[in-house]
């Protein structure tokens, strides 16, 4: 009965503003450089009400990523939609070294703290925002009503078994980058190669903090190729939504790990039945 009740709330809340805004444009997207720890980070504001709606981009995009998605979010909701660019992305500076997920998640926190974005915070994570997503909220559950986990990194997934695996996967696509001529997307894929098994090691034993719902959506097809990894990124997300009953696990049926762009609706529904759930403004 829940289940049918917020889905009918989701749906309502998604729906409702679409008469009286789909033909109209959002409200300009403004860009704010904020600094931390001597860098800058690039984020784009469109403003709006409560609730908050941060989307993070995976591994090796940018805010760019949620070009279509973020304004046909805010004509349908009216939330204030943020998105942003890590560090080395888009507009911000980039940072030398092996990526550090805990500065990745600094970057974050700082920024959503100056933007006055702590309250009332829906946290959408793709793919490695995953990990983002994980320690942030672990340190700030307080500013979030729930988190949607888009085909994201997932601590159960990282096995010593499966870092094994992944590392193998990604060695012949690492030779390459290295041999190519430098460029920015291979310099962040070379500092994330960097600090891999460190950081996997270690978000293996990370928590989602049980305060803090989730929405865990799984591609269909899903980011590998081998039955095997297939098979366990799948089964590592259904692992982590039964940890806890405010954990609800969905499938995009046909989709890639690219589901923003396959199944925008499969976030769009999620996002409406957190939102619903917590008493979302019209």
């Amino acid at each position: 009965m829940l289940t049918r009740t917020l889905t009918w709330l989701s749906l309502m809340w998604l729906m409702s503003p679409i008469t009286s805004t789909l033909a109209q444009p959002p409200p300009p997207v403004a860009t704010h450089l904020i600094e931390v720890d001597g860098h800058k980070i690039a984020f784009h504001v469109t403003p709006g009400h409560d609730p908050t709606i941060v989307l993070d981009a995976g591994g090796g995009l940018d805010s760019s990523y949620w070009a279509v998605f973020a304004p046909e979010l805010a004509r349908r909701t009216g939330s204030q939609i943020i998105t942003y660019d890590r560090a080395g992305f888009g507009a911000s500076d980039e940072v030398s070294g092996a990526w550090n997920v805990h500065s990745a998640v600094r970057d974050l926190a700082v920024g959503l703290e100056k933007l006055h974005a702590t309250h009332r915070v829906i946290l959408v994570a793709h793919s490695i925002a995953g990990e983002i997503a994980t320690y942030l909220i672990g340190q700030h559950p307080e500013w979030f009503i729930g988190g949607v986990l888009v085909d994201a990194n997932v601590p159960d997934f990282y096995t010593e078994q499966e870092i094994a695996r992944m590392q193998a996967i990604y060695a012949p696509i690492l030779a390459a980058t290295k041999a190519a001529a430098p460029t920015k997307p291979g310099r962040q894929l070379l500092a994330v190669a960097d600090s891999f098994v460190e950081t996997s090691r270690a978000f293996h034993g990370a928590s989602w903090p049980v305060s803090v719902p989730a929405v865990v959506i799984v591609s269909e097809k899903t980011p590998f190729d081998d039955a095997a990894d297939v098979r366990w990124w799948k089964d590592a997300h259904a692992q982590f939504a039964k940890r806890a009953p405010n954990r609800r696990l969905v499938t995009a049926a046909g989709s890639s790990h690219d589901v923003a762009h396959d199944r925008p609706d499969v976030i769009s529904s999620a996002i409406a039945e957190i939102a619903a759930a917590h008493g979302a403004k019209r």
